[in-house]
């Protein structure tokens, strides 16, 4: 493979690869109104009520998990901490400076009911369309197909900024902004990425260590959620789940998503938008690295190369999906694992297809909690192929939507992902809705 490739493939990692501080829908909404907010008050006024309008993914994923030192759920306080202490110069970390005083404001507001949050009729599967008025006085922000892609920024109908070839441009200036599947990127061309680049060129996803176990320890430390990673981990069921790497890498990667989805303050790195799936990417190539006494570059390896099949399969499904994302991640999670323990190419092929012939059917039915156990669900398949691929053992071309060529086997999934569970999308969002 030609190094000429590495600058992109490492822009394509730093682009899906980023903190993110909450579940990534509410705190889409968040920046999105953030914005709005920031215009309106560059003309010194201030918001006096807001309307949000999302695609029904983002109701889907927003309705019923924690918003991060709130101890409460849904996208009405994530708008309403918008404009308390929203600043979209922090992107997926907008609430950062979140604390006691903007909280008890960000409530008042939806005590007066000055914020209302409704389902749009766009066939887009991520957009949010953000208004603050005052008055007559109306700004207006829209972030579509990444969650922290800022389209167009308006007030009073005039345009401030629009885009639809930049991502983050509003915030970071005009960076050419690529769908994944622009990079052409293929299994091999990431495994050669991933084991010929220099220690120096990827070092820096070693941060997803830092945030990720951070998450983890805090999930294993105190009672968040359902418990899913702390129960695993209690040597009071040692009889049951062992002390091998399984149990480890479940218990951690379920751990943080506890944390995380209930409401924790500590950032997560995502992956392709989501930060359960980003730690679902790293925990259990953390875990395996700590039981095989692996070097940092080892790890940072591993780790890359479990980032880009994530970032690889989620092209073919788009950022949300029917398809429950702990499935793509955990398929990452594999790959990396094989890497660590001396895998080659064919036994990384091997992992993936024997993931996609495992948990394809696992579905989305939204961010909340109880996601700590399909992550667990998740890990757990992902030791299981990897070990199988370790000894050469691939699920057969015969079985179901498996290829003998393994890009056509990713495709396959994101066919059934995107298209063929859409109705089964559908049908969720009316059950959730209706509760």
């Amino acid at each position: 493979m030609s190094r000429k490739r590495f600058p992109e493939i490492i822009e394509l990692i730093k682009s899906e690869v980023k903190p993110a501080l909450g579940c990534t829908e509410p705190i889409a909404v968040s920046l999105a109104v953030a914005r709005a907010a920031e215009v309106m008050r560059d003309k010194e006024l201030a918001p006096e009520r807001v309307e949000v309008s999302v695609s029904a993914n983002i109701l889907k994923n927003g309705m019923g998990v924690g918003v991060p030192g709130t101890g409460m759920v849904g996208l009405h306080i994530a708008a309403a901490l918008g404009v308390s202490c929203g600043k979209s110069e922090y992107r997926l970390e907008v609430l950062k400076d979140l604390n006691e005083d903007s909280i008890n404001e960000a409530k008042r507001m939806l005590n007066e009911k000055i914020v209302t949050v409704s389902l749009s009729k766009t066939k887009k599967k991520l957009y949010i369309h953000a208004k603050c008025y005052n008055r007559d006085n109306m700004s207006s922000v829209i972030i579509e197909d990444s969650h922290d892609n800022i389209v167009k920024v308006s007030y009073n109908n005039e345009v401030v900024y629009k885009t639809e070839n930049t991502s983050l441009g509003e915030i970071e200036g005009d960076r050419k902004f690529k769908e994944i599947r622009d990079y052409n990127l293929d299994v091999k061309t990431i495994y050669d990425f991933a084991t010929n680049a220099t220690f120096d060129e990827i070092s820096f996803i070693l941060d997803s260590v830092t945030l990720n176990m951070a998450l983890a320890k805090e999930g294993l430390e105190n009672n968040y959620g359902l418990k899913v990673g702390k129960t695993i981990r209690n040597t009071i069921h040692s009889g049951t789940f062992g002390e091998g790497l399984l149990t480890y890498s479940m218990a951690l990667t379920a751990a943080a998503s506890d944390a995380r989805m209930a409401g924790c303050t500590l950032p997560a790195m995502s992956n392709s938008g989501s930060g359960n799936q980003g730690i679902t990417v790293t925990m259990p190539v953390i875990a395996a690295a700590e039981k095989l006494a692996s070097t940092r570059e080892e790890l940072a390896r591993a780790l890359v190369l479990s980032h880009l099949i994530a970032i690889h399969i989620k092209g073919f499904l788009g950022k949300l999906s029917a398809l429950c994302g702990c499935v793509i991640a955990s398929t990452g999670a594999a790959c990396g694992i094989v890497l660590l323990r001396g895998g080659n190419y064919n036994q990384i092929t091997y992992a993936i297809k024997n993931m996609i012939g495992n948990i394809t059917g696992m579905v989305c039915d939204g961010a909340k909690v109880g996601c700590a156990l399909k992550v667990a669900s998740g890990v757990s398949s992902a030791v299981q192929s990897s070990i199988l691929a370790l000894d050469n053992i691939c699920i057969s071309e015969n079985d179901g939507i498996i290829e003998k060529d393994i890009e056509k086997t990713i495709k396959n999934l994101g066919s059934i992902g995107s298209v063929g569970m859409q109705n089964t999308d559908n049908m969720i969002l009316d059950i959730m809705v209706c509760k």
